[in-house]
């Protein structure tokens, strides 16, 4: 997974009926005041499962610290996502997804009632006030059963829908392929390879870049 560094602020954002690889979303609702609604998104699969993209909530941190405390995870993102992962650590998170404002940008991804990974929209400015970078990241238990390919589907509609964007983008490291394989099945291209350019747990290695740009 790559990094996602944040939280959130709306209660519930999205149901996702996760099932296979084929992703079809309903067209983009009106918004309503504060209260950004997401179109549903389905696939279809014999098991399937829900989850719900919605805020960081202080019930979270048992299942924070639960799936964010993993090596497998951390050394997929940056380092700004510690490790080990502790309680100081779970609530300086939920503390921030708090004081966040809306519109939201990170949500929690909630499966059978509790929180499993995370992603968000990291907003960028300047002469990249157009641009805003991709992050996510999901509990090893949960890996290879379509949920971050739906979860990364959904929040990449909203982003463009909600914010005045014109690209989203995502960086992975190279010993990644699972995370770029999920960008692309959400039409994500891949721009290109920064060699040599992480350093991570002793270990210098590229990063790929991959970018979605407003159709």
């Amino acid at each position: 997974m790559i990094a996602s560094d944040a939280g959130g602020a709306s209660e519930r954002l999205t149901r996702i009926l996760i099932a296979g690889d084929s992703v079809k979303s309903l067209p983009p609702q009106p918004l309503n005041g504060q209260r950004h609604e997401a179109p549903q998104t389905t696939c279809s699969m014999s098991n399937a499962e829900q989850i719900i993209l919605r805020a960081w909530r202080r019930s979270d941190i048992s299942s924070l610290i639960r799936y964010a405390n993993n090596r497998k995870i951390w050394l997929n993102l940056r380092d700004i996502f510690p490790h080990p992962y502790m309680q100081a650590d779970a609530e300086k998170w939920i503390a921030i997804c708090e004081s966040s404002q809306e519109p939201t940008t990170n949500f929690a991804v909630e499966l059978r009632g509790e929180a499993v990974g995370g992603i968000g929209c990291r907003l960028l400015d300047d002469v990249n006030c157009k641009t805003a970078e991709i992050g996510y990241w999901l509990g090893k238990p949960f890996w290879g059963r379509g949920i971050a390919t739906a979860a990364l589907t959904q929040t990449t509609d909203y982003a463009f829908r909600i914010f005045s964007v014109e690209r989203l983008q995502a960086t992975v490291f190279e010993w990644n392929p699972a995370s770029a394989r999920v960008l692309e099945k959400c039409g994500y291209v891949l721009e290109g390879r920064l060699r040599r350019s992480i350093f991570k747990d002793g270990r210098l290695g590229d990063s790929l870049l991959y970018a979605h740009c407003r159709e």
